[in-house]
């Protein structure tokens, strides 16, 4: 991103989010954070920050880590469930400051887009808290407990900037001016261009050339281009070539590449998003080829050198056995030969002396024709029969030296099927990288873009088995708003026999529902009554027709927020399971947690289990769920069950607490072993 896409992208962040709170923080990757951003009855919104690179809000689905690390362990830790108060751009540089208010303490998220990029947490006093990357550099340093300090401003800020002068470029003199420009101002090149390009002055001239008409117009086009980012004046565009590739993305639009196609956005966010994840897909994928293609560059070297140790290997087995036969198919003449040779040592000839007279002996014919030469020192006789050469050692025996090379033979076999079983294990890897890179070559599958959330998802929420919707209120503010603004006059509204309970809509249709999807409704009302806080196995409730419900109080009373006065008959049914079944609907793209009665959730998955009042807190309780769901599937499947966030069940379990309910298979057997008892 450049400075006037920062510029862009912070002033669309700043009338989205300001007065939201900070919901969570996740780490995706060593230098990327997603912040997930909560607004009073506005839809969740999840802000990207990628250090030295982007930073926008995204649409797109994203699996968070099981695990947070570190950095985002100490961000939560600060910053979960705080008030954003500010965005600021840092002086037109690539630098974002977040303003934080979080349990009566200031902090700051100062991000860095340019470079390498940092994400520093800074406290009120100007401490450095945490950051992403600690580094001691020649200007300032970014440790623990060290005051924080701005990179150094790379230029002027070009909406700030008045007139531009003669003796401001002065100190450039040959330079070209588009270069001057853009060390001149905290612009890059593109947009320097731009700007000469509008100023009608060429950008290849010196600055020593410029007139002080060119100076005039490119202060003119200066405060053209910059004053057009703005909410009002900002045309986001992606830019396409003659061939439809994307190459780049604008806040506005920009002469110089008026010729290039472009795909209109409402928002540079939204523009910046769906630039960015296509880019980052196509980069994970070429990443991912050229892994694979260093990957087999390797195999296909060890391979090579696995052929040829394997044909050097084979080839010493079969000259040592050839050998050890020519040993033994010459074994007469060969004990000839040793006796003589023995014979003349016997005599008192030295070796060296034996060794001088093996020429002359060689006219006598066989087996002196064997004879190549004799090694004095270490006795060894250096032999060729038919053709085949070998060493024959004169301290040991004709046998002895045949079995010699029987061994080595033996052992050349083993090194040889060794060195069969490593090829065969490269030629394996060599193939399944092929697979590989086939089923990498199929059409990828485009990043999936968050659902958009129905007007219910702001209370409880769940669906019968007849594929009715019941709806819940959260507390009072919504139990008012589900009541008043959605309650339709065929529905039926549902409430616990308690104090504390939310009032629930089944919304009918203008059909009359059945036994089935009434008893279903009924659950979820009970389950998320204080008779789960209360840890009841059951409770009473009760439906109405909404013109049961009055917002009138008797004679000198007074109703409160979200209470409502009940008029005539109420229908009861007993003892209403507090048993909520969770589930994931792995055909959902993206796979969808679903919650509500046994028989409603069975109706969508059958991956499900039951949870029931206790005491294990939400977040543990909702990794149990993760983790015992994955269990029910296909190892090859896990990965899609673990695309629904341990957040989104933590939020859904009533209360925050309760355990995982035991099947009726454990019931069953605990049972029979109590009847043998």
């Amino acid at each position: 991103m450049t400075s006037p896409d920062v510029a862009a992208v912070v002033i669309e962040l700043r009338e989205k989010l300001i007065g939201a709170r900070i919901r969570n923080i996740y780490q995706l990757k060593k230098n990327t954070l997603l912040l997930r951003i909560h607004q009073t009855s506005q839809p969740t919104l999840d802000l990207l920050i990628e250090a030295g690179k982007r930073m926008h809000l995204t649409s797109y689905v994203v699996t968070v880590p099981q695990k947070p690390p570190a950095f985002s362990t100490a961000l939560r830790k600060h910053l979960r469930n705080g008030k954003l108060l500010g965005i600021q751009q840092h002086d037109f540089e690539r630098i974002v400051t977040i303003e934080i208010r979080n349990r009566g303490d200031d902090f700051r998220l100062e991000v860095e887009l340019f470079g390498e990029g940092n994400i520093i947490l800074v406290d009120a006093n100007n401490i450095i808290l945490q950051a992403l990357t600690l580094k001691t550099m020649r200007d300032r340093a970014v440790q623990r407990r060290e005051s924080f300090l701005q990179a150094p401003s790379s230029g002027m800020n070009p909406m700030e900037t008045p007139i531009l002068e003669k003796d401001s470029l002065d100190q450039f003199e040959d330079m070209q001016v588009v270069r001057a420009l853009t060390k001149l101002f905290s612009i890059g090149g593109e947009y320097a261009e731009e700007v000469l390009l509008q100023a009608r002055v060429s950008k290849e001239i010196a600055c020593s050339a410029l007139k002080h008409d060119d100076l005039t117009r490119i202060s003119k086009a200066l405060k053209d281009v910059f004053s057009t980012l703005e909410l009002p004046k900002l045309t986001p565009c992606i830019l396409k070539d003659s061939e439809e590739k994307w190459v780049n993305v604008t806040p506005i639009k920009l002469k110089k590449y008026e010729k290039m196609g472009c795909i209109d956005f409402k928002s540079f966010n939204e523009a910046l998003d769906e630039y960015y994840s296509k880019a980052s897909s196509e980069g994970e994928t070429k990443a991912s080829d050229d892994q694979k293609n260093r990957e087999k560059a390797r195999l296909q070297r060890i391979l090579d050198s696995q052929k040829a140790s394997l044909k050097e290997v084979e080839k010493k087995a079969l000259l040592h056995r050839r050998i050890g036969d020519k040993i033994y198919s010459h074994f007469h003449h060969l004990s000839e030969l040793y006796k003589k040779i023995k014979d003349q040592k016997n005599h008192g000839l030295k070796w060296k002396e034996i060794a001088v007279g093996i020429n002359e002996e060689k006219r006598i014919g066989e087996p002196w024709t064997y004879l190549e030469s004799l090694d004095a020192e270490k006795l060894v006789l250096r032999l060729s029969i038919d053709d085949v050469q070998f060493a024959f050692s004169l301290r040991k025996s004709i046998p002895a030296n045949a079995a010699s090379y029987y061994e080595q033979a033996k052992k050349s076999k083993k090194k040889a099927e060794g060195c069969e079983k490593a090829l065969n294990k490269t030629l394996n890897q060599l193939a399944e990288l092929k697979i590989s890179r086939i089923s990498s070559e199929k059409p990828r599958k485009p990043p999936l873009k968050k659902r958009k959330k129905a007007w219910f998802e702001k209370f409880r929420w769940s669906y019968t088995s007849g594929n009715l919707l019941v709806v819940a209120g959260k507390d009072a503010i919504t139990n008012e708003i589900l009541i008043k603004k959605h309650m339709d006059q065929n529905d039926l509204v549902f409430h616990a026999d308690i104090v504390g309970a939310p009032f629930t809509l089944l919304k009918t249709e203008g059909k009359a529902p059945p036994e089935e999807s009434i008893e279903e409704a009924a659950v979820l009302g009970a389950v998320y009554s204080r008779a789960w806080k209360a840890k009841f196995s059951a409770i009473d409730m009760f439906w109405v027709h909404p013109n049961q419900l009055s917002k009138s109080p008797p004679s000198g009373g007074y109703l409160a927020k979200g209470a409502f006065m009940v008029s005539g008959k109420k229908n009861f049914i007993k003892k209403v399971p507090l048993r909520l079944a969770v589930g994931i609907d792995v055909k959902a793209i993206p796979p969808a947690l679903v919650i509500g009665a046994k028989n409603s959730v069975n109706n969508r998955t059958n991956i499900l289990i039951e949870i029931v009042p206790g005491d294990l807190p939400s977040q543990k309780l909702a990794r149990q769920i993760l983790q015992e769901l994955r269990n029910r599937v296909e190892k090859e499947r896990r990965k899609t069950v673990s695309a629904v966030s341990i957040q989104d069940i933590q939020t859904r379990i009533p209360f925050g607490n309760g355990r995982i309910a035991k099947s009726e298979k454990t019931k069953k057997k605990r049972t029979e072993i109590n009847n043998t008892y």
